[in-house]
């Protein structure tokens, strides 16, 4: 992760009380109890930031038909257009500690060329069950929810993921996803980044970090190098749209074309200015899917 993407991360915490009573909280418990310090990395690491408890709640209308689905010890939430023909189906999904509507301008483009797009909440997100999640249950999480869709008669034509979201909708395609087309916004190139983002946003030593990624794999029963595009990229025999910002402060361009080295049939638009969020609502952009996803058809 990049230097301004850690300063970024910083002031986003530090401006708020609680997260810096409980790095305050965490330096202690490192010195006086570390085992007691790695499950409780462990657990914050799990949980979205910020709080859906204080997010912006996006409204829908009748116009979309929202579903809930149980999911382990969790929860999904699924949303999409009440009125849609069971034709093809674009199944979109968003990122860390991000939520459905941000992916409702796509699924307004993708429904205007015919396909009946999908939007899937994972857990602890937006409205869906849960209070904590990682990267291993949003790739079971992808997996789940295709199935079932094809399960009910709905073939899939497009995957699109957004940040983490693509990082796992990467692993999920690479591990046989039935998506004849994926699209992958912003995506991160290795999970540890995100470890590495953590210990230094809370002040963890390396030793309690390194604790914590031993933690999570063994826990999930994989490891985060499994989800690089190294390992994930020459599996994924589809053609892969990668849409990435030059100036990206979150996830690094390089990110975003590694997945493109790494993947046979893959293609990189750069955009430029729209840093990691705006892309997902960019007129560009949005063009950009829904010609890739229509050229399959």
């Amino acid at each position: 992760m990049t230097p301004p993407a850690l300063q970024a991360a910083s002031r986003y915490y530090d401006a708020r009380p609680g997260i810096r009573l409980f790095r305050l909280g965490l330096a202690a418990a490192q010195q006086l109890w570390p085992a007691l310090s790695v499950r409780a990395a462990y657990r914050l690491f799990a949980t979205p930031l910020p709080l859906r408890l204080f997010a912006r709640k996006t409204r829908w209308d009748n116009s979309w038909r929202i579903e809930s689905w149980p999911f382990e010890s969790a929860g999904l939430t699924l949303y999409s257009p009440a009125a849609a023909a069971n034709g093809p189906t674009a199944l979109l999904v968003h990122g860390w500690g991000g939520h459905a509507g941000q992916m409702r301008p796509l699924a307004n483009a993708l429904l205007e060329q015919g396909l009946r797009p999908v939007i899937l909440e994972l857990p602890a997100h937006g409205r869906s069950a849960g209070s904590s999640s990682n990267l291993p249950q949003f790739t079971r999480a992808i997996e789940y929810v295709s199935a079932r869709l094809h399960q009910e008669g709905h073939a899939l034509q497009l995957a699109v993921a957004h940040s983490l979201g693509a990082n796992a909708l990467a692993q999920a395609a690479s591990r046989g996803l039935d998506a004849p087309r994926l699209v992958l916004l912003a995506p991160p190139a290795s999970p540890y980044e995100f470890t590495r983002m953590f210990a230094h946003v809370f002040g963890l030593k390396e030793s309690i970090r390194a604790s914590m990624q031993r933690r999570i794999e063994a826990r999930e029963g994989i490891l985060m190098s499994r989800f690089e595009p190294a390992a994930v990229g020459p599996r994924i025999r589809v053609p892969t749209l990668v849409v990435h910002d030059r100036g990206d402060a979150v996830n690094r361009f390089a990110d975003g074309e590694a997945f493109v080295r790494a993947i046979a049939n893959a293609r990189l638009v750069a955009t430029v200015g729209l840093g990691h969020r705006k892309l997902l609502q960019d007129p560009q952009v949005l063009r950009d899917v829904v010609a890739f996803a229509s050229s399959a058809a």
